[in-house]
């Protein structure tokens, strides 16, 4: 029966009503087959009773029996269709960028193999020829592939399956006995796992560079995640102190408005009650002068002689010569209503100044002076952490890193990112500089610290003479003597500030500065000036409190207060 089936076409196995393969074929006494719904349905309604096929008319309505040889033949071609339409649906259409099948016409299906011999790639139906004929075995199949043209030589017109080593380039068999006689020439498979090793290696190696990326990925989002705590942090100090400052300033304002307002209450009470007291002795006076005048217009002589004596005798008032209302006196109320406020500021100013301290003493660095750049006067202690200006010059190499008129020296450490702090002992100290410098600074002849220069510094001269040098100089007027300089540089920030540290007081800042290479703390020690400034400058280590800091932010907080 599969064999008979293989001999039928697909349109005899159709019912002619509903076009689909017979379920219940019947045939009718004319020969034609129907699937038995279908032609009863198509008699149930048409009269007479005739074949939709050939049209023959039946005069009586046939009796229809199931034709069994053609069910089984239906049933059979439905099974291999589906089969076939199973098979065809695995085989799934060629997509953009998959390689087409080169034998199919019409729709293209993704390729299974691609031939080298045949040099063309065939879908599963049509690889079966080359799974199946011996001539055709042995040819040889790889994944499928575009452009087999590319594989041939385009000299000889024959597979490339050698490589050159000398030459680098792939080979026919042609090649080898022409252009590349003597050259290091081996099969492309060897070659290919040669280099699929190497292929291994890059992967591994992207791989890691992948791995190290999204580390690097991780960590700027966990630098964004703490910025983020930082702003929100800072954001709640500066409103929790601004606002303390807002109430300060409205508690002092209605405290001076109160005062005011009760001084002028106290005044006007006075008033009112002088003109209570004054009215009330006009109103006895007015009652007397109108007795006065009544009695002075009397004919009764005895009348006006016994009126007269307590008529005549002036009337008991007081003295208001030298009564007065004193205006109340507001001078100097404002002034001192603001000096208190100013006292309330100072505090917290201090307060937010030790947090500022505090919050840059975290940020601090070990610096330690470098002897290369030292001058020939300077004297270094062998840690590195003190220099002091020495009577003898030492006789050294005058290296190009080396100060050579200037008695300064510079840190080994230097700085192209984030924030660092050190802090420097000038206790016993009449003269010195502070402050970090440029790596290009000029190290050689007469030096002008300023930011122009690529110096970013503070001095002291004479004792008490304190400057920025910011070109020109800013003279800076100090509470206290600082024994202990603390300096912090912000890199990103352009921002370089000196502290006080034991006052918790800001000595100086330089905002806005733009770096654009390393920086190097930087000192000088100065003239030993017959001993009277021959204390050391001493790097000293960072004495940090338990105590929670505000942010770094504060520093701009200060400025905006």
């Amino acid at each position: 029966m599969s064999a008979a089936s293989c001999l039928l076409s697909e349109d005899q196995f159709l019912c002619s009503i509903c076009l689909d393969v017979f379920t219940d074929p019947v045939t009718t006494p004319c020969g034609h087959n129907f699937c038995k719904t279908c032609i009863t349905q198509h008699w149930d309604i048409n009269i007479p009773y005739q074949c939709p096929m050939c049209k023959e008319v039946f005069y009586r309505r046939p009796e229809l029996r199931i034709n069994t040889f053609i069910s089984e033949m239906a049933a059979q071609f439905r099974k291999s269709s589906q089969k076939k339409a199973s098979s065809r649906s695995d085989q799934r259409c060629a997509k953009p960028g998959e390689v087409p099948c080169d034998v199919c016409t019409g729709t293209k299906l993704k390729a299974l193999k691609s031939c080298l011999v045949c040099l063309a790639s065939y879908c599963e139906t049509h690889l079966e020829p080359h799974q199946r004929i011996t001539g055709l075995k042995s040819h040889q199949l790889i994944d499928p592939v575009d452009n087999l043209e590319g594989r041939m030589c385009k000299k000889h017109d024959k597979l490339l399956e050698l490589f050159c080593k000398t030459d680098q380039m792939c080979l026919c068999m042609l090649c080898t006995a022409s252009d590349h006689k003597s050259h290091d020439i081996v099969p492309l498979k060897e070659e290919y796992e040669g280099k699929k090793a190497e292929l291994g290696k890059t992967e591994a190696e992207i791989q890691q560079m992948i791995q190290k990326r999204r580390v690097k990925i991780q960590e700027i989002k966990r630098s964004v995640e703490l910025s983020r705590e930082d702003a929100e942090r800072e954001i709640a100090d500066s409103v929790r102190v601004f606002t303390s400052l807002m109430q300060s300033v409205e508690r002092g304002q209605a405290e001076l408005i109160d005062m005011i307002e009760e001084k002028q209450k106290t005044t006007e009470q006075q008033a009112e009650g002088f003109i209570k007291e004054l009215q009330q002795e006009i109103s006895e006076l007015m009652r007397r002068s109108t007795e006065v005048e009544q009695l002075s217009h009397t004919e009764d002589h005895l009348h006006l002689l016994q009126s007269f004596p307590s008529l005549s005798a002036p009337p008991h008032t007081k003295n208001w010569t030298e009564v007065r209302v004193h205006r109340s006196s507001y001078v100097g109320s404002v002034r001192r209503a603001v000096a208190q406020l100013e006292e309330t500021l100072s505090k917290e100013m201090k307060k937010l100044l030790e947090a500022e301290l505090k919050t840059v003493q975290q940020f601090e660095v070990d610096v330690t002076l470098d002897p290369d750049t030292a001058h020939p006067h300077l004297i270094l202690s062998d840690d590195g952490k003190q220099v002091n200006h020495g009577d003898v010059k030492k006789n050294l190499p005058d290296n190009p890193e080396r100060f050579s008129r200037c008695t300064c020296v510079l840190g080994k450490q230097s700085f192209s990112s984030g924030r660092f702090y050190y802090e420097v002992q000038v206790k016993g100290k009449t003269d010195w500089d502070l402050g970090v410098g440029r790596e290009s600074i000029n190290r050689k002849g007469k030096i002008t610290l300023n930011p122009k220069n690529g110096y970013w510094t503070i001095s002291l001269r004479n004792e008490n003479e304190h400057k920025a040098n910011a070109g020109p100089g800013v003279r800076l007027s100090l509470k206290s003597q600082p024994q202990k300089v603390g300096v912090f540089v912000d890199y990103e920030e352009g921002l370089v500030s000196f502290y006080d540290v034991d006052a918790a007081a800001l000595i100086y800042s330089y905002s806005s500065c733009s770096f654009t290479e390393k920086l190097h703390p930087f000192f000088s020690a100065c003239f030993n000036d017959g001993g009277k400034n021959s204390a050391p400058l001493i790097i000293c280590p960072v004495n940090k409190t338990d105590e929670s800091p505000i942010t770094s932010c504060i520093g701009g907080l200060t400025a905006a207060v």
